[in-house]
């Protein structure tokens, strides 16, 4: 290729080190390749075509995110082949909330300096991410800002095309009393409240390798863990169940999330003794002299997603998800109010 510039070099960009990025990228993308992928990487736009069979009205739902302030763990660890999970995850998660399968996932990575290798591994995580939700990654973008951010920091983003019939989609309407609340275990804090989690534990390069009391790795390994992806198992729910509402637990906790996906009228009750102890949730609520309240309200708390379904249909929804390999526990129920959520 002659495509070079030694005075944008100069300036703080080199465009070799972008293409060089992209052959080492692309044995991680063609781990993602489905049906229905026209283009490979490198046009100016991902090509899909999907497979509208048994549709009666297909309908596209997207899902854009990013990771936040997790990837300063990321930094400080020097470890960057699981971040792209947690950037994927955070989409399709909330795609799936609709009943959409995703379709496919585009990522944005920008960088104070391109390390081919750096985001080759980033983007390792991204196809891992894909791979574990069934969809293609088809394109993405790697930009070098120089000046806006230090050299060797990143941030990143994405954006998630799904479909589903306009017939299945998941919006709540079917919701109503007595409706049982599924929560999906989360793997740890996942992907929001980070700004709050470095404040609190005070973040370096030393605390960072700590090893405390209850926690089975370090305490960077333990941030770090992936966003748990949800897709399939979900999937396989709704074609065994009458999935009423999803909410994907995620920024603002219990509080702002699960009356998301709740009807006028109606209120998840949920049992806190019903939920996961998670060690780190814990650590972070005693050391930061964190009010329950405020805890609920940053941090999904052990439970990742909460789907509702009717009562009679709980055990067997719970038995799917553990064939699955899903750990998920019944954590209350629906009843009349207008609250939104009640922990009690």
């Amino acid at each position: 290729m002659n495509s070079y510039s030694n005075s944008y070099r100069e300036a703080g960009v080199d465009v070799t080190a972008g293409y060089q990025a992209v052959e080492l990228m692309k044995k991680h993308v063609a781990r993602t390749m489905i049906p229905g992928v026209v283009s490979g990487i490198g046009g100016f736009g991902g090509l899909f075509e999907p497979d509208l069979t048994g549709m009666k009205y297909p309908t596209l739902v997207s899902g854009t995110d990013g990771v936040g302030t997790k990837v300063k763990i990321a930094f400080l660890l020097g470890k960057h082949d699981t971040i792209g999970i947690d950037c994927v995850a955070m989409c399709v998660n909330d795609v799936i909330c609709c009943g959409a399968k995703p379709l496919f996932f585009l990522d944005y990575i920008a960088c104070g300096k391109n390390v081919p290798e750096k985001i080759a591994a980033i983007v390792s995580g991204v196809a891992e991410g894909c791979v574990q939700s069934g969809c293609a990654l088809i394109g993405g973008e790697t930009a070098e800002h120089p000046g806006l951010m230090p050299a060797d920091e990143y941030d990143l983003a994405g954006f998630s095309v799904g479909i589903v019939d306009q017939e299945k989609i998941i919006d709540g309407s079917g919701l109503k009393k007595g409706d049982a609340l599924i929560g999906l275990h989360s793997s740890g804090v996942h992907s929001n409240g980070f700004s709050l989690v470095r404040r609190v534990l005070d973040l370096n390069k030393r605390t960072i390798n700590a090893r405390l009391d209850d926690l089975s790795a370090t305490l960077g390994e333990t941030l770090l863990k992936p966003t748990k992806i949800y897709v399939k198992p979900v999937l396989e729910l709704q074609n065994k169940c009458d999935v009423h509402a999803i909410s994907h637990i995620t920024g603002g906790g219990f509080y702002e999330n699960i009356p998301r996906m709740m009807r006028d009228g109606l209120t998840a009750k949920i049992e806190k003794s019903s939920l996961p102890r998670l060690p780190i949730f814990e650590l972070i609520e005693h050391l930061g002299n964190i009010s329950e309240h405020d805890m609920f309200n940053t941090f999904n708390m052990g439970i990742g997603m909460c789907i509702a379904l009717p009562a009679e249909q709980a055990d067997e929804a719970l038995r799917l998800l553990k064939s699955s390999g899903t750990e998920a526990s019944l954590i209350g129920e629906v009843t009349e109010g207008s609250g939104g959520v009640e922990l009690c």
